[in-house]
């Protein structure tokens, strides 16, 4: 179990760094391993990326996030595990990616520098990750089919807001917690 979280404002203004450290703090439970902020803008949007990780398959600092892709333009964020993660890597290896950990992460952004948003349907796996395209201004949030690890998304105008856990959401500034009846129903009711 690992913890993500983070922060994208779409007008550019800049991510308070201490507000992604807080969203660790709050996490640290679920990764006490080791932890990781990334704050970094492009295509007129800021984004901040936090990660507490539990180390499980690459237990070497190869495996520390938010991890970035070859040329730097990528970073991610991921909690959970991709069951296919050593065919797609061979896969990718025969393709001429080289990797320099042993991390589902790693297969993950080599597979979107491949596939683009193709590259998810392939995941086969329980996850949750943020993936942080300069390039395109772009951060893709996604988890497994089943829902099985948590992501908490809140959006308050040009600012969107996302973690493991709800609480790591609070004390953002502009981000108020609040129920919502209709959310609440379809939670109970799906």
């Amino acid at each position: 179990m690992c913890g993500i979280g983070g922060i994208l404002d779409r007008r550019g203004r800049p991510i308070d760094a201490a507000l992604c450290r807080r969203m660790v703090e709050i996490l640290h439970h679920r990764g006490p391993d080791d932890r990781g902020v990334r704050i970094d803008s492009g295509g007129g949007v800021s984004v901040g990326l936090a990660h507490t990780r539990l180390a499980v398959v690459d237990l070497t600092d190869a495996g520390h996030q938010p991890m970035s892709g070859a040329d730097g333009a990528l970073w991610m964020v991921a909690n959970g595990e991709i069951y296919n993660a050593p065919e797609l890597r061979a896969e990718l290896v025969a393709k001429g990616y080289r990797f320099s950990s042993r991390t589902d992460v790693e297969v993950i952004l080599h597979l979107y520098e491949e596939e683009g948003l193709d590259s998810l349907a392939r995941l086969n796996g329980m996850f949750a990750v943020a993936l942080w395209d300069r390039r395109r201004g772009r951060l893709l949030l996604a988890r497994d089919r089943f829902g099985v690890k948590p992501l908490y998304v809140a959006q308050r105008g040009d600012r969107v807001a996302f973690a493991s856990e709800a609480k790591a959401l609070c004390g953002i500034e502009d981000f108020e917690a609040r129920l919502d009846p209709v959310a609440l129903s379809e939670h109970f009711t799906f």
